[in-house]
């Protein structure tokens, strides 16, 4: 059984992680202050466990990975999280970027198309910590229409297209957050959904995920 301890070495890394990602251009403090309080290394193989406050992707199982914590800041830098905001996330996988949302007060949708990484959260070591996150196995594309409208949505995936069902489930004046294009590098847009169903795109950098596939698995 794997033991789990928060020591000071690890608070430090964070810090000096927090201190990188200023440096890269993160300005929101919300953010960075969610990300100096979550363990990251408690997310990865506990073989990870020295180097997890790099600033780098690391595999986690089913193909998938764990974002650097520059993407993960950045996403949410870009959705402008609010306390109570009710979030959609597309693409669960290691739960970091879910627990980031819940740290901020959101309360979190997240869905995960791959049956075996779905099964582990049922084992998340900070469930108690965050009940506001809510675990969902399925069909990303789809949404989830039943807990719809939310106030905003995040893809952790790359998507070939802005996918409608899930700007059907977003408020008016909702965002979302989304790597769009296929191939290796994705545009980062933020979608904002006007009173007339019409939407908004802003683009920014470019970055590179996995591409975010259709049905579930498993």
């Amino acid at each position: 059984m794997r033991k789990y301890e928060d020591s000071y070495q690890h608070k430090g890394l964070r810090k000096k992680l927090i201190n990188h990602l200023r440096e890269k251009g993160i300005s929101d403090e919300q953010v960075l202050r969610a990300m100096e309080v979550i363990p990251r290394h408690y997310f990865l193989d506990s073989a990870f466990d020295k180097i997890a406050y790099e600033d780098r992707a690391f595999p986690i199982s089913e193909g998938q990975t764990i974002s650097q914590p520059y993407t993960v800041a950045y996403q949410t830098q870009l959705l402008q999280v609010k306390p109570n905001e009710k979030i959609l996330e597309i693409g669960t996988g290691s739960i970091y970027q879910a627990t980031v949302l819940a740290q901020m007060g959101a309360k979190v949708f997240t869905i995960e198309r791959q049956k075996n990484l779905f099964e582990k959260t049922k084992q998340f070591v900070l469930k108690n910590q965050y009940p506001t996150i809510k675990f969902f196995y399925g069909d990303g594309y789809e949404g989830l229409p039943t807990y719809a409208p939310f106030d905003k949505v995040i893809i952790t995936a790359a998507a070939p297209f802005i996918p409608p069902k899930l700007v059907q489930q977003l408020k008016p004046g909702g965002k979302m957050v989304i790597p769009v294009d296929e191939g290796a590098h994705q545009r980062m847009l933020r979608i904002t959904k006007n009173d007339d169903d019409s939407i908004t795109e802003e683009a920014f950098e470019n970055f590179s995920f996995v591409p975010m596939l259709t049905g579930k698995n498993g």
